[in-house]
């Protein structure tokens, strides 16, 4: 039978979440890196043992721990296993260095800002190789490794699409989603808070902006423009990698040609602002968003936390709520803090800001708490194991 491993990230530590097929009964293990802040953990799609975590301090800066057992043992690549919480890792550097001509970009107040390397936001393994990943980072820059981890090298390019342009979000100017193309693996889409969404075609040679329908009347005095939108993530399924879902500051939005042009599906939601965005694995057209009272307001409408589902592509929405709490409740759900597994019975999961994580096994018609006193989560990812 096979199983699934659920990889948490937290504001102080990681977790790894594991059941059998059913996902009815969960061991916990963890904390790993107790008290460092780990903004994403991935595995890879082609060894199962491999994961990535970005793993971050006020104290230490930022690294890049790698596991290849699955999450029991981690080391630092090119330098040495985990050391006891609280001690840096001898022979670590966070390797993340900005190529050739920087430039700066452009702040709120008109004023013009040196790129800073801050932490990494997000980690994409590669489709076909355990030791390709890239790595979405603050200040938003893309970075990429060949050697598992070892080294990264700036993809610069990014920055030619009017990087001089881009703005920070409220939480940072971040690239905090990377997709690869399953049927082209030099397309590549990124998302950058706030600046927009972009796509390469040639494996990050070049890069163009894809905002074209999105609208931004409240962030930017001009709400047609081409970069300078906040995008809060963006999701496909791996059968239409043309067809790409959005939840943005405000709008869902839908493409159905790689991004060239986007369309408003919000429909009945009750708000449509919130972070993170997901697609069913068999199901192409059934997408999940978890909406959030406003933008000032990061909790759900009435206190009531609802996972919304459309099986339309959007515009018709249902309120999943079955094992939910409907009262009181006043956590929020971060971008990278929702995820799908490829079982028969595809299972949904999410995690919040309060330290809960939920499960549903049915595509979001029951859910059940499978962790409830971690630190706040930032981001959940799913491997299912054979």
């Amino acid at each position: 039978m096979s199983s699934v491993r659920v990889l948490v990230g937290t504001k102080k530590g990681a977790f790894i979440l594991t059941a059998d097929g059913k996902r009815e009964e969960w061991e916990v293990s963890g904390p790993h890196f107790a008290g460092w802040e780990m903004y994403h953990l991935k595995g890879s799609p082609v060894d199962p043992n491999r994961i990535y975590a970005s793993q971050t301090s006020g104290w230490f800066g930022q690294i890049i721990q790698r596991s290849d057992d699955g999450g029991r043992t981690w080391s630092v690549p090119g330098g040495e296993q985990m050391p006891a919480p609280g001690e840096f890792p001898k022979g670590a550097s966070n390797k993340f260095v900005y190529e050739g001509e920087v430039g700066k970009h452009m702040w709120y107040d008109g004023t013009q800002h040196p790129w800073e390397f801050k932490r990494v936001w997000h980690i994409e393994p590669s489709l076909t190789d355990p030791d390709t990943a890239y790595a979405g980072v603050e200040d938003a820059a893309i970075f990429k490794t060949t050697d598992g981890g070892k080294s990264w090298k700036e993809m610069s390019s990014l920055r030619s699409a009017k990087g001089h342009l881009w703005q920070p979000g409220a939480g940072g100017m971040a690239v905090h989603t990377i997709i690869i193309d399953p049927k082209n693996p030099k397309r590549i889409y990124i998302a950058i808070s706030a600046a927009g969404a972009f796509r390469t075609e040639d494996g990050g040679l070049t890069w163009k902006p894809i905002n074209k329908g999105l609208k931004s009347q409240y962030e930017l005095p001009d709400s047609d423009a081409e970069v300078g939108h906040c995008v809060h993530r963006i999701a496909l399924h791996p059968s239409r990698p043309d067809v790409l879902f959005m939840q943005k500051h405000w709008d869902i939005m839908r493409s159905d040609n790689s991004g060239d042009q986007w369309s408003e599906v919000s429909g009945n939601l009750p708000t449509d602002f919130g972070f993170p965005i997901d697609v069913h694995f068999h199901e192409p057209e059934t997408i999940y968003v978890v909406p959030i009272t406003s933008d000032s307001l990061h909790y759900p409408p009435d206190g009531k936390l609802r996972v919304y589902r459309s099986k339309t592509g959007g515009n018709e929405w249902e309120a999943l709520t079955r094992g939910l709490p409907q009262k009181d409740c006043y956590v929020n759900v971060l971008r990278d803090a929702m995820a799908v597994d490829s079982l028969d019975d595809c299972g949904i999961y999410f995690g919040t800001t309060g330290g809960q994580v939920y499960c549903s096994p049915d595509g979001g018609n029951n859910w059940t708490t499978i962790a409830a006193h971690l630190p706040a989560v930032l981001s959940v990812e799913v491997q299912t194991l054979n």
